[in-house]
């Protein structure tokens, strides 16, 4: 491990997180937002349902680790809830199980330490029509349909109630955008980056109005090495140095507090 330490953000999740670091995408938003504040991880798996992340959630998220994650943020459900295969193979898994799976994610997850907070994110809305132009036959038998995933969806926000767990609600908040089936998606089923930007903005919302101490608002956690320097560029005024350890950059700023709206 690198020093100094710094806290540890971990994307957990299937192919909906393996692909948040592309340009653009979610993942690698809250990597610049985090940018000297905390290292954001991904740990994420194409293709994976609950099961899967059953199977090596002891691995990775190991109770003996000598650092403990400060946030985990959990995505599995849109292949849980593709239709089954005839064959009996595939990604699918019941409704019962798939909260099961992810009831018994959150409680691993928290018993990792008390400073591990946890937000899950629900099942987004598909684009059925650009699945099945990306994607030709290969869905078949085992469609993944909107419906499916609004009842999936539905299910983890009441479970996380349940639980008292932080949960957003993708399938709600991608489509208050009335054009997000052409926009927010790139082939009907993963983010785009005007989806990627819908996504930081709940993720955003959560963490702001959490009452965890210590607060996890990347505007509120020290900036690493953030004291003055006489290596940094020289103040007009030819006597000082410009700090720049905390400035927001241009691109930043439609993040800052007053940028964050929810429309839920």
């Amino acid at each position: 491990m690198i020093g100094p330490g710094r806290p540890q953000f971990v994307l957990f999740g299937s192919s909906i997180v393996q692909q948040s670091f592309k340009v653009g995408g979610w993942g690698a938003i809250l990597a610049d937002l985090y940018d000297r504040k905390a290292d954001i991880l991904l740990r994420g798996y194409s293709g994976w349902n609950s099961r899967g992340a059953l199977q090596v959630l002891y691995q990775i998220f190991p109770k003996e680790a000598a650092v403990q994650p400060s946030l985990v943020i959990v995505y599995f459900g849109g292949n849980d809830a593709m239709h089954p295969h005839p064959s009996g193979l595939g990604a699918h898994v019941p409704l019962p199980e798939y909260l099961e799976n992810m009831k018994k994610i959150y409680l691993h997850l928290k018993s990792l330490s008390e400073k591990t907070r946890i937000i899950f994110l629900t099942s987004p809305p598909v684009n059925e029509a650009m699945i099945r132009e990306h994607f030709g036959n290969a869905h078949d038998n085992q469609d993944r349909t909107n419906e499916s995933c609004h009842i999936y969806a539905e299910a983890l926000v009441g479970l996380c109630k349940q639980l008292d767990a932080k949960v957003v609600n993708l399938w709600t908040a991608i489509q208050q955008r009335e054009d997000w089936a052409t926009t927010c998606l790139t082939d009907g089923i993963h983010f785009s980056p005007e989806g990627s930007k819908i996504v930081v903005k709940e993720i955003l919302k959560v963490i702001k109005e959490a009452d965890w101490e210590p607060s996890l608002n990347w505007m509120s956690m020290p900036t690493e090495f953030d004291e003055d320097s006489p290596y940094y560029i020289v103040h007009p005024n030819g006597k000082t140095t410009i700090n720049c350890s905390n400035h927001i950059s241009r691109w930043k700023t439609e993040w800052t507090t007053t940028g964050i709206t929810s429309k839920l």
